[in-house]
């Protein structure tokens, strides 16, 4: 029996990676996207975002011949056995919502030309409830109807570790309605679930609140360590001593549980928000009326890194220089999408200063967002002259700069370290001024 054919319905951040690495496990893929440019520079073996080791696979399967990309809906019902939807769900302008129209959209497009059996795979970041509604869909508006299963399969990309997280996942979410459903499935990921990954298999209801409770899970903690920190900084506690000692709690654990600057990115603030605005909607917002709480945590941060940058200049920004080292929302990512550091850096501007920015990769999203911040091309060009250093995305060139070559160039030798991730006494040993958010 011929292994099924797979399409890709979208090709962003989740949608291209997943393509390349289901044609990385030997299948025949196809990948959709309206954007032709887009899919132009994915033919032609271009990855249009910032991710280590998706360009070589991209190319590696183009070369193979396993791994095609087009605009039309008609080669993509044509040829696909099994339709990933990955779409995006962006927060609605102005409420908390997730944004449906790119799902929508993409099924108004799919569906009609659904004339054989095939399988439809979500994907996509939703909020409970929708997957029912999709199934409703394809009953009315499939020619193919009841020979169309639909299965549920979340993603848990982390950005930066995107294709060890498809290829050797941590475990793998299913949704089903059938046995039909289950077994297509497992025949698609049958590589991954031979190296011992765990697969749960469950109901579409349960399938769709995974990963944005997975989501929420991460923000809570992530704030709750956040909050730890506001309560240090008063007491002059360390709260990088304080995360160490609740980390060998087996029942707490020490991952994302170092203080920082806070979350941010295209997932976790907006599926937070989305969620609370489903659970709203489903008459059960006070289940999760903790999230509010949560999400305010998060950006009292920014706030604050404001404010310890303040207080490192006398209370005034005004004709003070600050560098601004970290762009991205984190580390080995050149996504900006409610990123901390240049929320930060646009505020200090708005309070007079002369910030400059540097990143290593998302310089580009940067200008494109904010052009009216100005831009380095290096750590050392942006802190030429600057009154303050602000360490605001942990990338490993920022962790490990020498602070004596760093002060050649400053006026001034002070740093805020946003993210914990520098060792203080190498700085005060080498005459800096260091800050840092829950810290003395």
């Amino acid at each position: 029996m011929a292994a099924p054919r797979l399409t890709v319905l979208g090709t962003g951040y989740l949608g291209a990676t997943h393509a390349v690495c289901m044609a990385e496990l030997g299948f025949e893929v196809l990948g959709l996207d309206v954007d032709a440019d887009k899919v132009a520079k994915l033919s032609d073996g271009a990855v249009p975002f910032y991710e280590p080791g998706l360009d070589r696979l991209l190319r590696a399967n183009l070369d193979t011949g396993r791994l095609r990309f087009t605009t039309s809906y008609d080669d993509v019902a044509a040829f696909g056995d099994v339709h990933f939807l990955c779409v995006g769900t962006p927060q609605k302008h102005g409420e908390y919502a997730a944004d449906m129209r790119y799902v929508n959209g993409s099924l108004d497009a799919l569906l009609p030309r659904l004339t054989r059996p095939c399988t439809i795979a979500g994907k996509s970041t939703v909020p409970v409830g929708t997957a029912e509604g999709v199934a409703e869909r394809i009953k009315a508006e499939a020619p193919a109807g009841d020979a169309i299963e639909l299965v549920w399969n979340p993603e848990f990309l982390r950005e930066g570790f995107a294709v060890e997280d498809t290829l050797r996942p941590d475990r793998l979410v299913i949704g089903v309605t059938s046995p039909a459903g289950e077994a297509t499935m497992r025949e698609v990921y049958a590589k991954i679930l031979a190296n011992g990954t765990p697969m749960v298999v469950g109901d579409m209801a349960t399938a769709q609140l995974v990963k944005v409770a997975a989501n929420a899970f991460l923000a809570t903690k992530i704030s709750f360590i956040n909050a730890m920190a506001e309560v240090c900084e008063v007491t002059h506690a360390d709260v990088t001593k304080l995360s160490e000692a609740l980390s060998y709690d087996t029942r707490i654990g020490g991952r994302f549980l170092n203080a920082g600057l806070g979350f941010g990115g295209g997932c976790l603030p907006k599926d937070i928000r989305a969620f609370m605005a489903r659970a709203g909607e489903l008459g059960v917002d006070q289940a999760l009326s903790f999230l509010t709480e949560v999400d305010a945590i998060n950006l009292r941060r920014r706030a604050r890194m404001v404010d310890l940058t303040r207080e490192l200049l006398d209370d005034t920004f005004l004709r003070r220089k600050v560098a601004v080292l970290g762009a991205a929302f984190k580390p080995d990512s050149d996504d900006i999408r409610d990123s901390p550091a240049l929320d930060v850096a646009s505020r200090l501007q708005k309070h007079g200063a002369d910030v400059r920015v540097y990143d290593p990769a998302a310089m580009d999203n940067a200008r494109r967002m904010y052009p009216d911040l100005s831009y380095s091309e290096s750590a050392l060009d942006a802190a030429a002259g600057a009154d303050v250093v602000l360490h605001l995305t942990e990338w490993a060139e920022f962790c490990e700069m020498d602070p004596g070559t760093l002060a050649a160039v400053v006026a001034q030798r002070n740093i805020v370290d946003g993210r914990n991730a520098l060792d203080p006494e190498r700085w005060r040993t080498a005459g800096w001024t260091y800050r840092a958010l829950g810290r003395p």
